[in-house]
């Protein structure tokens, strides 16, 4: 197999002396939908934000498109076509929904943002429709619309996602997970999304691993893990409506 565009080697993360990842491997390959479940507290929100470098890996390596980004400020992985969105919604909730989408533009230098606006309005017509709206007053749904469209602004080839489902209705999550099955059908967008809702992000991913106490315990196809006794006694039970 290529090699992946995201590899992450023996990642250890800590706050302080707490140690929250204790040697995580992981790999993404091009074109692929790959998810990280766990309980909440299981360290998934933390692997994501160490890919960004901040907080940094102790020890390990992560290697994204041929870069080795472990210790590259933020600012610069940005700048590599990757992007992230990060749990609860992080908006400029006093600027309009079209100044947001412009923020997201600015790390392509503005090349393309009329055609990448088309794109994100035909994904989410609903920002359309709010265009001049300040960020604040947008729903729990249309936030989370605006954190994925505004990190697409800058053409990623890979998007980070950190729980886009979390405290949102289960139609609004229906529709924010088949606008991302459609981005990376479409326009082959690589995602690494990581989620609590186990039942929704499995059949989305084409892979998946699971995260107990910072460590991986298990790794396999969406439809493997999906039909793990394991994972379904876990994470499934109840909980996948």
């Amino acid at each position: 197999m290529s090699e992946p565009l995201l590899s992450v080697r023996g990642v250890e993360t800590y706050y302080g002396n707490i140690i929250a990842l204790k040697g995580v491997d992981l790999d993404v390959h091009k074109g692929e939908i790959v998810t990280l479940i766990g309980a909440n507290g299981a360290g998934k929100s933390t692997l994501m934000m160490t890919i960004f470098g901040n907080p940094r890996a102790r020890r390990g390596r992560i290697v994204y498109a041929g870069h080795d980004i472990t210790r590259m400020p933020t600012h610069e992985i940005a700048l590599l076509r990757i992007a992230q969105s990060p749990e609860g919604r992080r908006i400029f909730p006093r600027m309009t929904v079209m100044e947001n989408l412009q923020m997201g533009a600015a790390i392509d230098g503005f090349a393309h943002v009329e055609e990448d606006l088309d794109k994100v309005f035909a994904l989410f017509p609903r920002l359309k429709e709010r265009i001049a709206q300040r960020g604040g007053t947008l729903s729990g749904g249309e936030q989370q619309m605006l954190a994925i469209a505004r990190a697409l602004m800058s053409r990623p080839q890979m998007l980070l996602l950190d729980e886009p489902s979390l405290g949102l209705a289960p139609l609004v999550v229906k529709g924010i997970f088949d606008a991302i099955r459609d981005l990376n059908e479409k326009e082959g967008l690589t995602v690494f999304l990581v989620e609590q809702n186990a039942f929704h992000a499995l059949k989305l991913a084409h892979r998946g691993y699971v995260m107990v106490n910072g460590v991986i315990t298990m790794t396999g196809t969406g439809k493997e893990l999906l039909e793990s006794p394991e994972v379904r006694a876990a994470y499934l039970e109840g909980g996948h409506h």
